[in-house]
């Protein structure tokens, strides 16, 4: 069995990753936050959030919804389980807001410009059935397309607890009502990072997992859920909208 092993190892091109070895977005400083964004946090009540929220450079008054109740350096809420963070808090909150956006702004670049997987006979990784995923199940690796993601129906992300899942978009990212990303084998939601270059569109009562990392915007619709995180470069909008930092 060794020597098998080694000599599969051996056979293998030189420069081509294996997909075990797709390294991790290092979320730095903002791997903390459930919801990062630099233009403002609004919701419509009573929205679920486990994890701190924040946002920078805007001010707090961004933050709308929530009824939150400031504490000098940050603030809580009823619907927010941790705590709440803007640039105008007090000392040192500012700076440590401004380093957060910062890593959130580096791991969009990380995710952005990591290699597209290499094909194989049984998968292709690069505009996977032109961004109408839904019913798809998707294996480890680096996935990209040049055209909006699209799921009006359940998809599937089958892994081990260590595997990595990046996918890549110049569009958005777009799930229909009642639509689900739903794991298997293992996989976790920490290890899935979503790249877009457009916005996300949560659809009313779908459910998502993973870190989105949003150069434009984010909405969530009504009753919809997320395992994981969400980084917008805009705003992040919630109704009754149900976020888990996992």
């Amino acid at each position: 069995m060794l020597a098998f092993m080694l000599a599969t190892a051996l056979a293998a091109p030189v420069g081509l990753r294996r997909l075990a070895d797709v390294d991790a977005v290092d979320l730095g400083s903002a791997a903390k936050f459930a919801v990062l964004s630099k233009a403002g946090i609004s919701t419509v009540p009573p929205s679920v959030i486990t994890g701190d929220i924040g946002v920078s450079p805007i001010a707090g008054a961004a933050i709308t919804g929530f009824g939150e109740k400031l504490d000098g350096t940050f603030a809580t809420a009823g619907q927010v389980t941790g705590k709440i963070f803007a640039a105008d808090y007090m000392d040192p909150t500012p700076t440590t807001m401004t380093t957060a956006i910062s890593d959130m702004e580096i791991a969009y670049n990380d995710a952005a410009g990591r290699t597209t997987s290499d094909e194989t006979t049984v998968q292709s990784y690069a505009d996977v059935k032109a961004g109408l995923i839904g019913g798809t199940t998707f294996t480890p690796g680096v996935y990209t397309w040049g055209t909006d993601i699209l799921f009006p129906t359940d998809i599937y992300i089958n892994g081990g607890p260590t595997d990595v899942f990046i996918f890549q978009t110049s569009g958005s990212v777009k799930a229909g009502s009642g639509a689900k990303i739903i794991l298997l084998g293992g996989a976790l939601a920490k290890n899935i990072v979503w790249q877009v270059a457009g916005f996300v569109d949560a659809g009313t009562t779908s459910h998502l997992e993973g870190i989105f990392l949003v150069k434009s915007f984010a909405s969530f619709k009504t009753k919809s859920t997320l395992n994981g995180q969400v980084f917008a470069q805009t705003a992040v909008t919630l109704d009754s909208t149900t976020i888990t930092l996992v």
